[in-house]
This record gives structure tokens, C-alpha cells and sequence, in this order.
């Protein structure tokens, strides 16, 4: 159950509080409606796994996101057209779309990326079979990358496979020193391989790398914070469609659009770490890129957990205390 601290199922649970106190604030004032889905029909089932306090809080988190969002978005208040309220596939997220919980008013759309506590990024993986350049920018790794990490990801494979033929899958803390073996060619390849890619496309690389770990849609990041009862806020304006006017009717406060970043200012090993790089971009853009084997057992395969270390001034962030 959620309450056992699932961080999907947690974000699920949040997913539907967010839509159902959109649905609850406007449902006397306008024709409002929960678009019946099965990932709706999951986030409820989730939510109402939650003891009766659980969920008040949860509720308390919503509202505060939907107060900050009001005033910024005129056309919610203003507008007394039909709302459909949705939540989106998380394969969405995979082609670029990290909304999870879509309100749209005619041809008006605002989304909201959900988050329970945690502030990561998009999660993606490396392995031998994976074109990170074309998945990521569109543009493909070059051979040299493919080889250099075949070196790490063939041997993983042969273990899995000839270990899972025995009966006894082959574990990662039987790797002895992983860290050398695994994590640090493959982010010595990821690296070189990311800057060849900037050099070959100067100026495209770090604004696409942004897209693919923050998401192509302009969105509103809501952040739960249990421990300090508050809802954090971050406006990502990409492309400008957050914060618009509904007729002459203007937002009480600004969204700026956020200035992309053009130029990698570094991207190498976090300093005393085997398993992390940080990415540093002009415009005020950070990332940390920390790699990790997502399983106990053996796979050809690795994982990143990216977080935001900063962001551009550019981003809008507004703290709602809860009621």
C-alpha cells in the first residue's frame, strides 16, 4: 500500500488528489469531469489505500498547489467553459510529455508533473543495445561509443545468462569492485561521447539534454513536502504557454520563458566518485548524473538518477504552506 513509502505508488496517490481537488474546487461552477482511464482508476486505488489522515494530507498538498496555480493561470478562473481533467500514460513521459495529471479547456491545455517528496529527474538507462544520442537528441552515438561499452555490457549479459541456466541468478554484490569494472568505463564512454556530440552539433546538445530530462511541454512541477507541510511549485515555461492572458484579463504575476542553455561548461566525474558526473551548462543549469545497477541481479544494463542541482533564475518557484 502507499502508506509502506512506494515512491510510484505515493506519486500515483498524489497524481489523483491533485485531479480530484481540481475536479472538487470547480465542479459547482463549471462542467467539470474526470476522464475515466486506467491509470486514473490505479492513482484512486492507491489513494484510497490511504488511512483517512493520510489522505487529508495528501488533499491539504493539492490544494496548496492549486492556489499558486490560480494565480497564475487566468484561464482557469476566468473561463466557464466544459473541463476535462486527465491523467496521462507514464509512457508519455518516455516520448518527452512528463504531465501527469492534463487539464484542458477547449484547445487550452496546463499540465502538472506530480512529485511526492523528491525532486528527481528522468531516469533512463545505458547499455549496449541502447542509442542514448538518438533516444536523447535525435542524433546517433558514434561506434566508438558502442564499443567502449560493449567491453562493460557483453561480459554482463554472458554472466546473466549462463548464471539464470544454473538456477541461480548471478547478483551484483558478487561483482567484486563493480564500481571500477562497470560504472566508471561506461561513464568515461557516456562522457566522451557526449562531448563529441556537442562538438559535431555546437550549440544543440545542451538545450536538447534539458528536453529530454525535464520534458518538451511547458508544465507546472508540483512538489509535496510532507515533513514541512508546504507544496512547491516550479513553472517550466519551455515554450511559452504557461501564463497566458484570458482576454485582457493578466495573470497576478509573471512566468518567464526559460532560457535554454548552449554550452556544456563541464561535464566529468563528481569529484571523490566513482558513480556520478556532473553536467554544468551556461544559462545557470546543473545536473548530477549518478549511475547505478537497478536490480540485485545481474543485467546488461545500467541506470541513471539525474537530479537538478540548479536552475536558471529564469524558473519561477513559489512555496504554498499548507491550511
Amino acid at each position: 500500500m502507499p502508506g509502506s513509502g512506494n515512491q510510484t505508488e505515493l506519486g500515483k496517490a498524489f497524481e489523483y488528489a491533485c485531479a480530484f481537488t481540481i475536479f472538487n474546487k470547480y465542479k459547482d461552477s463549471h462542467n467539470v469531469v474526470i476522464e475515466q482511464s486506467p491509470q486514473v482508476e490505479t492513482a484512486q486505488r492507491f489513494f484510497e489505500y490511504m488511512n483517512a489522515m493520510e489522505q487529508d494530507k495528501y488533499v491539504k498538498g493539492a490544494k496548496a498547489a492549486l492556489k499558486i496555480i490560480e494565480r497564475l493561470e487566468p484561464m482557469m478562473i476566468e473561463n466557464k467553459d466544459d473541463f476535462v481533467i486527465s491523467l496521462q500514460t507514464d509512457s508519455k513521459g518516455q516520448q518527452g510529455d512528463v504531465r501527469d495529471v492534463l487539464l484542458t479547456i477547449n484547445k487550452w491545455e496546463i499540465g502538472l508533473s506530480c512529485k511526492h517528496n523528491h525532486e528527481a529527474v528522468k531516469h533512463s538507462r545505458l547499455s549496449d543495445t541502447i542509442d542514448f544520442g538518438k533516444d536523447w537528441f535525435g542524433k546517433s552515438c558514434s561506434n566508438e561509443y558502442f564499443d567502449a561499452v560493449r567491453s562493460v555490457f557483453l561480459p554482463l549479459r554472458k554472466l546473466r545468462d549462463e548464471s539464470k541456466a544454473t538456477g541461480e541468478p548471478a547478483k551484483w554484490e558478487d561483482i567484486p569492485d563493480k564500481e571500477e569494472r562497470c560504472y566508471v568505463p561506461v561513464l568515461k564512454a557516456f562522457i566522451q561521447e557526449l562531448r563529441r556530440l556537442d562538438k559535431e552539433y555546437p550549440g544543440e546538445i545542451p538545450a536538447l539534454l534539458v528536453r529530454y530530462l525535464i520534458g518538451d511541454k511547458d508544465f507546472y512541477k508540483v512538489i509535496m513536502n510532507d515533513k514541512r507541510q508546504y507544496t512547491q511549485i516550479e513553472s517550466i515555461n519551455i515554450n511559452g504557454t504557461l501564463n497566458q492572458p484570458n482576454g485582457k484579463k493578466q495573470a497576478l504575476i509573471n512566468v518567464p520563458v526559460m532560457k535554454m542553455p548552449t554550452k556544456f561548461y563541464e561535464v566529468d566525474f563528481k569529484e571523490g566518485q566513482k558513480n556520478t558526473i556532473v553536467v554544468v551548462c551556461d544559462q545557470g543549469w546543473n545536473f548530477s548524473m549518478r549511475i547505478h545497477n537497478a536490480s540485485s541481479k545481474v543485467e546488461p544494463s545500467l541506470k541513471f538518477d539525474v537530479q537538478l542541482i540548479a536552475m536558471p533564475s529564469s524558473i519561477l518557484t513559489q512555496i504554498e504552506p499548507w491550511e
